[in-house]
């Protein structure tokens, strides 16, 4: 059951498919742990239980989110071990570290605090339940620092050296700290915390739709607001000087991102806005670009020479026609991320913030462009990184393991079945408990002497009065 495709193409489509899937859910981990770790700050510093109520709601979505990360990484490590065997064996001396790394440091360390974070709502003391929420977060970050060190030493591969067809380590500073690892780091995470901060707000954005003036709507919607109004001009800023470092020790990709065939030496190069790059013609059709963009956002300079792909041979090529287009719905989307930022802040200025539907409906529609944005942003490095696995050093058809196409087809299929039940139904437990919406649990208006105690359902991390009566969702419009 090969599906037409070779071995290689199967495999490859079958990890593309799984670390798809895997990376939405550790990008909302890492994005709301840190949400998270503010609300519980901000409830210990003014004591509104508002911040505290919206912890109890978030910290459900997170819970899920991270129980799907656990599951969808265990199961994509595994094709290391079946699909590219020799992509292990000759590299693994420096990607099995790594990954240990991630392991030791960051998984036991969210393990050991995830439970407090969870389930520790009046057994333990406010501030020691703050030292586990920041700790799970912490560890979310630690984790994402190991996982791109790994990928970012196979962009850019340095401290190694090769004997008898293995890669050995020779310095590990070199190696985790290696050049494009600070800007593929703080690119991710500008892009997790995107994630999250759209999730907030398009959820809050929902409710207000449905006519929810509550405190804990408006706060979750000006929180996200602010954090999208801060990190969309840093993930700018982190995005060219990332470009400008690809530049220099991936000059194909670059060349392929923008369509480019033809190093120019005595003009600037050209931005493409629209194109259709053509590999067998070696050009761009039906281009629309801007005269000298190119150079200067990528050399800074208005005649800056940047090679073309006719300076590589064909089969060191990244395909052009996907990552040209993946790279452009990328920073699309951020733009429309920066334009909802700076209409919620002139509407905000003016006192429309929460009245304004038309906004309301934009910032709900923006929702899920954290996940498309950061999937368009991995599909541009990790197709524009081929034919290699280890840039310069290792081919990914050396890296396969010997498997026939009919052996890759049918896991690929069950892969695709299984997922699409399983975090299915994952996904759209969350989307029910944000279409529930934030319950106020401790803020009471009619009462200060009843006690709360800690749900003791799992998951259920929201509190109830003794007597058995929720407060109502909604009661405190414009509190």
């Amino acid at each position: 059951m090969n599906l037409g495709l070779t071995a290689l193409e199967l495999a490859r489509i079958q990890f593309a498919f799984t670390v798809s899937f895997h990376i939405i859910f550790p990008a909302i981990s890492i994005g709301l742990a840190s949400f998270l770790a503010v609300l519980e700050w901000r409830w210990l510093r003014t004591q509104d239980p508002v911040y505290q109520d919206l912890f109890k709601f978030w910290v459900k979505i997170f819970a899920i989110a991270f129980g799907m990360g656990v599951v969808s990484g265990v199961v994509m490590s595994y094709q290391f071990g079946t699909n590219w065997s020799e992509f292990s064996r000759i590299s693994g001396s420096v990607t099995g570290p790594l990954l240990a790394y991630e392991v030791l440091s960051a998984f036991f360390l969210e393990a050991g605090f995830l439970g407090i974070m969870l389930f520790g709502w009046g057994r333990v003391g406010p501030r020691a339940h703050f030292f586990a929420t920041v700790m799970v977060a912490l560890g979310t970050c630690i984790s994402m620092f190991w996982i791109l060190s790994s990928n970012s030493w196979m962009q850019t591969p340095q401290g190694f050296s090769i004997e008898n067809g293995i890669i050995v380590p020779q310095d590990w500073l070199a190696i985790v700290f290696n050049p494009s690892f600070p800007y593929r780091l703080a690119h991710m995470a500008m892009a997790a915390f995107l994630v999250s901060a759209l999730l907030v707000a398009s959820t809050a954005a929902w409710h207000l739709l449905k006519g929810h003036r509550d405190a804990m709507v408006k706060t979750s919607f000006s929180m996200a607001l602010w954090m999208i109004l801060v990190l969309t001009p840093l993930q700018v800023l982190i995005g060219d000087l990332h470009g400008i470092n690809t530049l220099k020790h991936q000059p194909a990709k670059i060349a392929a991102i923008e369509g480019h065939w033809e190093t120019n030496h005595n003009q600037g190069m050209p931005l493409y806005l629209f194109g259709i790059p053509d590999m067998q013609a070696e050009q761009t059709r039906y281009g629309l670009a801007i005269p000298n963009a190119g150079s200067l956002i990528l050399t800074h300079s208005m005649n800056g020479k940047v090679p073309g792909l006719k300076e590589f041979a064909p089969e060191d090529r990244p395909n052009s026609p996907i990552i040209f287009w993946s790279f452009r719905v990328m920073v699309g989307l951020g733009v429309l991320m920066l334009l909802l930022a700076l209409v919620g802040l002139w509407l905000r200025k003016t006192g429309r913030l929460y009245e304004s539907s038309g906004f309301h409906r934009f910032a709900l529609i923006m929702g899920p462009s954290g996940f498309i944005a950061m999937l368009a942003g991995w599909f541009t490095t990790e197709v524009g990184r081929q034919p290699w696995v280890v840039y310069g050093v290792l081919r990914t058809k050396d890296a396969l393991s010997p498997v026939s196409a009919e052996q890759v087809g049918l896991t690929l299929i069950i892969f695709v079945l299984v997922y699409c039940v399983v975090f299915g139904v994952g996904i759209y437990y969350m989307l029910r408990i944000m279409h529930k919406g934030p319950e106020f649990v401790h803020y009471m208006p009619h009462s200060e002497e009843k006690v709360i105690q800690a749900s003791h359902r799992p998951l259920g991390s929201t509190d109830e009065e003794l007597d058995g009566q929720p407060l109502d969702n909604h009661q405190e419009n414009d509190k």
